[in-house]
């Protein structure tokens, strides 16, 4: 099983990341002979409570992507209320140190404005996590990811 290990960030377990466009939207445009949108490299923080993964729209504008459709989202600030956020569909990848990359061709995402401010363009949440073990090491300031 492909994984690897880090040092835990003063802000929690964060990874590189990048995010791209779909699998579809790719092949779409190489069909019509389009150029693509160049992958982001963003920053991404794990987050066990976060149910979807989330991802600042700076990251959507650099892609050239439209909404999907939209979602009802709860945050801790937003109480019983939910909010309505945009949902787009992404490539996602996780390059690992040494080895084999944890790659997602399709993935829905909500979009999150206050990430960037934070020094982070993402959240990484359970419907990535799903797929994974995640040992977090808060003694030892490490966690492990494998996929």
């Amino acid at each position: 099983m492909p994984h690897f290990t880090l040092t835990m960030s003063p802000a929690g377990p964060m990874v590189d990341a990048v995010v791209l466009i779909a699998e579809s939207r790719r092949l779409a445009l190489v069909a019509a002979n389009l150029p693509q949108p160049k992958p982001v490299k963003i920053r991404a923080l794990i987050d066990t409570g976060a149910s979807h993964t989330c991802i600042d729209p700076s990251v959507m504008k650099s892609l050239a992507l439209t909404p999907r459709g939209s979602t009802l989202c709860n945050t801790p600030t937003t109480g019983s209320q939910p909010v309505e956020k945009d949902e787009y569909d992404v490539a996602f990848l996780i390059p690992a140190p040494d080895g084999q990359p944890l790659v997602h061709t399709t993935l829905a995402v909500m979009e999150a404005e206050f990430l960037q401010h934070q020094k982070f363009h993402a959240l990484i949440g359970r419907d990535i996590l799903k797929g994974c073990i995640l040992t977090y090491n808060g003694s030892a300031g490490l966690f492990m990811l494998a996929y």
